[in-house]
């Protein structure tokens, strides 16, 4: 049996280097796009070999990184096997991030700690579990000497685009098949189910005009508002959908991104957008896709000459709790109390996560690591992203006692 204050006692003699290698991961940009993440993969390769682990360097084949519209991806594979029998259990976490954008008081790539906390591009999603899954397994290692079963650290980089050039082309390689599996998280809940997504890009065309004679024209501006305030109508009927997932509510409907036109003084003759549609985990997504296409379809209809194209970006599908994830919750729930001093909740998120594809090959998997209570407080995909560095410390311990509960 393992001495937990042991474990406990290893993270906080190394936790100063812990943060050093966070510091490091943050320093080497991952903006996706556009997409340029092998160099970090490298740094991270070469940092794990001075703890004496081999990462396995898998670079997904330049031309299907291009196609997908990133630069490079190099997913690394970390496999520690203690002995014959046991559970191979995975920890994910990803390399991938948006760019960090403006109104930063810190240096987004600098690592820089003020007042407790860790500022940086990725520092809380998911950088920071680069750091805590390293570090739990190094304490696992060297406190609790593990005789079975084997752990594997999986860095990918393709989360941002949807996870297929991820852990998606690890599990599509036949590169691993873990038992259970931990991705990257907050550490004040234990995630079992998330939401899916579905992203669309729709072109509205007309035909341009001079604008001192509109007649003439049809204009692509007024037929993509008709579609607009017809899609945006669905999110007053999305609130009676309602999920039995605690910690999700009902699916929403968003439009991000809007471009079109060619002067101010010509009728426009397109109208692009793009639509970010989430899916709680009791919808078909099938169906959600095939409602949206005639939603357009009839609103396009009704503004003579206007023609729509639609395109699938993205396809994330829900992640649904699998029955044999509950060794897992079971031992995050029972650690994460003691260290953190209250019950750590399982519930779903309205996230969408490349975790999702572990599931749909069948291996039942969680959502926890180093983190505040909301995706608000750790500023990811905003200004000034940062980590509590007292919460990674704690969810390094929890994710320790966790391996050593299931794999000794």
């Amino acid at each position: 049996m393992t001495d937990y204050n042991q474990l406990d006692a290893w993270i906080d003699a190394h936790f100063d280097e812990e943060v050093r290698f966070l510091q490091e991961m943050v320093r080497v940009p991952t903006d996706t796009p556009p997409g340029n993440n092998a160099p970090h993969a490298e740094r991270t390769a070469e940092l794990l070999q001075a703890f004496g682990f081999e990462a396995e360097k898998h670079p997904v084949p330049a031309q299907e990184v291009k196609d997908y519209g990133l630069e490079s991806i190099t997913n690394l594979i970390v496999r520690r096997k203690y002995g014959s029998g046991g559970r191979t259990v995975a920890l994910n976490a990803h390399g991938d991030v948006v760019p960090p954008g403006d109104g930063w008081a810190h240096d987004p790539y600098g690592g820089e700690i003020d007042n407790g906390s860790l500022y940086g591009r990725a520092a809380a999603v998911s950088k920071s579990d680069f750091a805590s899954f390293t570090f739990a397994l190094r304490a696992l290692e060297a406190v609790a000497k593990p005789t079975q079963g084997s752990v594997e650290l999986h860095f990918t980089y393709d989360e941002e685009f949807g996870g297929i050039l991820g852990p998606g082309w690890l599990l599509k390689q036949g590169l691993t098949r873990p038992d259970l599996m931990i991705a990257a998280g907050f550490s004040y809940e234990v995630v079992t189910a998330h939401n899916g997504c579905l992203q669309m890009e729709v072109t509205v065309n007309g035909k341009m005009a001079h604008a001192a004679i509109p007649t003439t024209g049809i204009d692509a501006l007024q037929g993509a508002v008709h579609i607009l305030n017809a899609l945006y109508a669905q999110n007053v009927l999305y609130q009676q959908v309602t999920s039995k997932v605690e910690g999700i509510t009902h699916p929403y409907l968003n439009v991000g991104r809007i471009e079109g036109g060619t002067n101010t003084n010509v009728v426009p003759g397109k109208v692009v957008f793009k639509l970010d549609r989430r899916m709680i985990p009791e919808e078909n997504p099938v169906e959600v896709e095939a409602n949206i296409r005639q939603v357009i379809a009839d609103a396009a209809a009704q503004m003579p000459g206007i023609t729509v194209e639609i395109r699938r970006m993205l396809l994330a599908n829900s992640m649904k709790p699998l029955p044999g994830n509950k060794p897992l919750v079971d031992a995050i729930q029972k650690h994460g109390e003691a260290i953190f001093g209250e019950p750590i909740k399982a519930m779903g998120t309205p996230l969408y996560t490349d975790v999702r594809l572990y599931g749909e090959a069948g291996i039942p998997g969680v959502i926890y690591g180093a983190g505040p209570r909301t995706v608000l407080e750790s500023h990811a995909k905003r200004n000034d992203e940062r980590v509590v560095l007292e919460d990674l410390r704690r969810a390094t311990k929890v994710i320790a006692r966790t391996l050593s509960d299931l794999i000794t």
